[in-house]
């Protein structure tokens, strides 16, 4: 269940930064929350540099998330940069694995931070 924020609107569980190239992945994704990261998501493809995911704090995803992230993937090889996966819980992971995501040209799992 998502909770709504001040404004009464639920928050954005995905969000992306120009400045750093950053796109956050949290809380709980699946199917229905899809309409709601499209826009992150489409932002992360005019990165001028390679796109970090963190995954840090997503709890819970189904595999719509993932072909969202292929998706980036691959138009983003295209142009020449990566798709760079950090910090992934060991659910998340698995998924990321059986989805295929990580077997990807231009994508890389990245060791957690130290």
């Amino acid at each position: 269940m998502h909770r709504k924020g001040k404004s009464g609107r639920v928050p954005a569980i995905v969000s992306f930064s120009e400045q750093t190239g950053l796109l956050v992945c949290a809380g709980d994704e699946d199917r229905t929350t899809q309409a709601r990261r499209r826009r992150a998501l489409s932002r992360s493809l005019a990165s001028k540099t390679d796109v970090l995911v963190d995954l840090s704090d997503l709890v819970f995803a189904d595999a719509s998330l993932m072909v969202d992230l292929a998706m980036v993937a691959r138009r983003l090889r295209k142009a020449g940069r990566r798709l760079r996966l950090q910090g992934a819980q060991p659910q998340i992971r698995r998924l990321i694995e059986i989805v295929g995501l990580d077997r990807l040209a231009g994508v890389t799992i990245e060791p957690l931070p130290a």
